[in-house]
């Protein structure tokens, strides 16, 4: 089966439509299995993240079908979320997941977490037992034309993140960060990163809270920062001159009511807010409030683009290598697609040529002139062999099926002597 690619990302919707379809945690394997189940899906690997909830599926067009209505009824979609919904198939959908891996496809050109990421999803799909021969050879494949453009290019260069985007506007909010608090709640890579180019800014006092207080303390620790568990939020909100949040959780973590406590307590200082995550930490009315200034991950993409321009040549060549690549994958998938066609053939002959051998042993045994049987046995051997194609190019002939002779003469290396 061909392979099918079902999915929205930051280029088709924004994060309102993309955080109804975020899967994490045991939703992932439930997921898969179920799409697996569906007629006409063999194989299923799913990709979740912030910018894109993308399924990768070896599928018939029936199948396609049914995972689309499976997925609108399983999230409760509406039409604005329909519109939003890409499809691609064989050549294209392959471009993809390269461009995918390779980070020509992020809202940060080049980045290197989405390949981390893609493997993680591999690794799942591994685990949910969703995958088998033919996804298993593309994702490894895949990864290997990843590898390729980061050796062979600069497009991993001058980095350029969701981190150092958020940060970067934040300098444009505020003069100097000397005498900032900053807020970060979760505790993952982004918020590392984040926290990290706080502090090479300069920041004045920096919190890390996050509902497992270990990896809080860890974090903070770090960068000489104050770890507090989630449930503490509230009481520390009032402190924060920028609020910066990144977390896996299902529900947002910083309210509206708690929010305007914030504002009312700092009397009328303003706080710089981005909500990195999908779905979304910070209720979306928190925009709505006198002295809040609330960014999503969507709207970092100005910032982003205007600091990755050094690495549009550096994709430019990266598009090169995948163009390369896309026909290597194809070549081999065709070869592999032909292969049991020539073990068939070779069996065939293999079985001719046991049966013509046993024939001239007999006859040997039999006393018979040495050179008479070789006669005989090349003259048979080619006889059989020659038997089905024979009948089958008379067949060609009479039909007038130009096609096939011309097909038999390619093969077999005959001249055209007409």
């Amino acid at each position: 089966m061909p392979l099918k690619i079902l999915g929205l990302n930051h280029n088709t919707a924004p994060v309102e439509i993309r955080e109804q379809v975020v899967f994490a945690g045991d939703e992932i394997g439930a997921a898969l299995n179920r799409v697996r189940d569906l007629d006409g899906v063999d194989e299923a690997v799913l990709l979740s993240t912030c910018n894109r909830t993308e399924f990768y599926v070896m599928s018939d067009d029936a199948g396609k079908d049914q995972l689309n209505s499976w997925l609108h009824d399983a999230r409760n979609l509406d039409q604005e979320f329909a519109d939003s919904l890409f499809h691609l198939n064989g050549d294209e959908a392959i471009r993809h997941i390269f461009r995918v891996a390779c980070g020509l496809d992020s809202m940060v050109l080049g980045e290197t977490q989405i390949l981390g990421q893609l493997k993680d999803a591999f690794r799942d799909a591994e685990g949910a037992g969703t995958v088998g021969g033919q996804l298993s050879r593309l994702f490894q494949h895949t990864f290997s034309v990843a590898k390729k453009v980061r050796t062979d290019t600069e497009i991993g260069s001058s980095p350029v993140s969701v981190a150092s985007a958020a940060v970067s506007l934040a300098q444009q909010f505020f003069a100097g960060f000397q005498k900032r608090t900053a807020v970060l709640v979760g505790a993952g890579v982004t918020i590392e990163l984040v926290a990290k180019h706080l502090v090479g800014k300069g920041i004045g006092r920096l919190f890390v809270a996050n509902r497992n207080l270990d990896r809080a303390r860890n974090l903070a620790g770090q960068f000489g920062g104050f770890a507090l568990p989630l449930s503490e939020l509230e009481g520390t909100l009032p402190e924060a001159d920028i609020l910066i949040s990144s977390t896996a959780s299902a529900d947002p973590v910083v309210t509206l009511a708690q929010m305007q406590a914030a504002v009312k307590a700092r009397k009328r200082r303003p706080i710089f807010a981005v909500d990195i995550a999908v779905p979304r930490d910070i209720e979306p009315e928190v925009a709505d409030l006198d002295d809040v200034y609330l960014y999503t991950i969507d709207d970092l993409d100005k910032v982003i683009v205007e600091g990755q321009g050094n690495r549009e040549a550096a994709a430019v060549d990266a598009h090169k290598i995948l163009d390369d690549e896309i026909q290597r994958y194809l070549s081999i998938q065709r070869s592999m697609q032909v292969a049991p066609v020539i073990t068939s053939l070779r069996d065939h002959c293999d079985s001719i040529r046991d049966d013509v051998l046993e024939q001239a042993r007999r006859r040997l045994a039999q006393g018979a002139d040495g050179d008479e049987v070789l006669e005989y046995a090349t003259a048979a051997l080619m006889k059989k062999i020659l038997h089905s194609p024979s009948v089958r190019l008379r067949q060609a002939g009479e039909a007038s099926d130009d096609e096939v002779v011309r097909i038999a003469r390619e093969l077999f290396g005959l001249h055209n002597n007409d």
